[in-house]
């Protein structure tokens, strides 16, 4: 899920909720397609509801220090 150099923007509607991908094996990057369920760790998703429409900036490169979301990190060298 790690391997882009930007982040995944997304829009979310007030009171949406969406599950981000926390075990790094899902198909649908970065939501969670419950592939976590196959995994013997016990990694459960991010959950997000949004209080107002918005944009997200979820990491993509798995470097932010403030995981799911994107802090810039990809842009550090």
């Amino acid at each position: 899920m790690y391997n882009k150099q930007s982040p995944h923007i997304l829009t979310v509607k007030e009171g949406e909720e969406i599950y981000i991908c926390h075990c790094g094996k899902t198909g649908t990057e970065p939501l969670c397609d419950g592939s976590h369920k196959k995994l013997t760790e016990r990694v459960k998703p991010f959950v997000y509801k949004a209080e107002k429409d918005d944009g997200l900036y979820i990491c993509g490169c798995g470097k932010s220090k403030n995981l799911p979301w994107c802090d810039g990190s990809h842009n550090k060298t």
